[in-house]
């Protein structure tokens, strides 16, 4: 090999490494799901200033597991979504996971394990039947898991014979207040599921597919896809990320009350629009509602530090998913061509 060959050769080595991040950081900045990394930094940054004592370490520490929490059944939120659903029964999912785990123990430890698999049980099943009833018998996803939300506040209230004074047991409040290396436990179990979801999603034939089906079920059909089956998993996926929100809920609040899931539904919807996720179905990013998740009970602590009304939540979260579901609907790719028309130089013309 040529002297210059081998010079050529070595100066080419160090560039490899450093152009493919670039690229991928390009790419990745122009995606929906970026905006809201660059949004939580910011208001991190600014919450002292609206709201002293927001980010002290007693203030984060209470916040970061509701944060988890809500990360947990905004992820399920988000997979839904994007199959082109949207499900309403995620109180119910919660509130009953957070009952089963505090009444069926009745305060042993023993009866811990199984009162936990009794929720993911339970929410499964209840997931099963909003996507039979979705899939199979052509059910819009409104009023189908609408529906199975009734059952399962009237489960709940049925379960309980409406009483909350079922407190959970010792190793659940123990286990959910505790930390790893500083971290909250709830914390840590979240970023598991969301960064096992991401992978399956983004590194997997199985994820591919499943955004296929999403992006579009009859050409999904077409290329041999299982769109029903596909939609049906999903759901089921969900409520278990909603059972374990529940669970984790349960042993935080120590004692939840009847229907501590109710508080959840809109929240894991704006999350779910503050991550940059298509409501038309499709592409999304678990890890970006995750962090809309974290902007939103940021928001919310930093609203209530400033002494508003907690009313001011509700409007918040309503005025995200408007704005969110309002933005989607602009043809910003028309807007972008007509932009590039008009800035594009105009030939002369010539005299014949």
């Amino acid at each position: 090999m040529s002297e210059h060959a081998v010079s050529a050769r070595a100066e080419q080595q160090p560039a490899m490494p450093t152009i493919a991040p670039l690229r991928w950081l390009r790419a990745f900045v122009r995606t929906p799901y970026f905006a809201i990394w660059p949004a939580t930094a910011l208001l991190f940054a600014v919450s002292p200033l609206l709201a002293s004592g927001s980010l002290d370490g007693s203030a984060l520490l209470g916040m970061l597991p509701f944060a988890a929490i809500l990360a947990l059944a905004a992820a399920g939120q988000t997979l839904i979504v994007q199959q082109g659903g949207l499900d309403l029964s995620v109180p119910g999912m919660i509130s009953l996971a957070a009952v089963i785990v505090s009444k069926y123990p009745e305060g042993s430890d023993g009866r811990l394990l199984p009162a936990i698999a009794i929720a993911f049980a339970a929410c499964a099943v209840a997931a099963l039947i909003s996507g039979v009833a979705i899939t199979r018998f052509g059910i819009t996803p409104l009023i189908a898991t609408l529906g199975v939300n009734a059952l399962l506040t009237g489960a709940v209230l049925q379960y309980t014979s409406g009483s909350a004074s079922n407190p959970a047991p010792k190793g659940l409040v123990d286990f959910a207040s505790g930390k790893v290396a500083g971290i909250p436990n709830t914390v840590v179990i979240a970023a598991v599921l969301i960064a096992l979801a991401t992978f399956v999603v983004r590194r997997t034939i199985l994820g591919r597919r499943f955004v296929a089906a999403g992006a579009s079920p009859r050409a999904a059909v077409a290329a041999g896809i299982r769109v029903r089956e596909h939609q049906l998993g999903t759901y089921v996926v969900a409520a278990l990320l909603y059972a374990a929100a529940g669970i984790l809920l349960a042993g935080f609040l120590q004692t939840p009350g009847l229907q501590p899931g109710q508080q959840y539904l809109l929240p894991s919807i704006a999350a779910v629009v503050l991550g940059g996720t298509a409501l038309t179905g499709g592409s999304g990013s678990v890890a970006a509602t995750a962090v809309g998740a974290l902007f939103l009970t940021q928001l919310n602590q930093v609203v209530l530090g400033m002494g508003a009304a907690s009313s001011v939540q509700l409007l918040i979260q309503g005025a995200i998913i408007a704005l969110g579901m309002g933005l989607r609907n602009v043809p910003w790719a028309r807007l972008r061509r007509a932009r590039t028309r008009a800035a594009a130089p105009v030939a002369p013309r010539t005299e014949p």
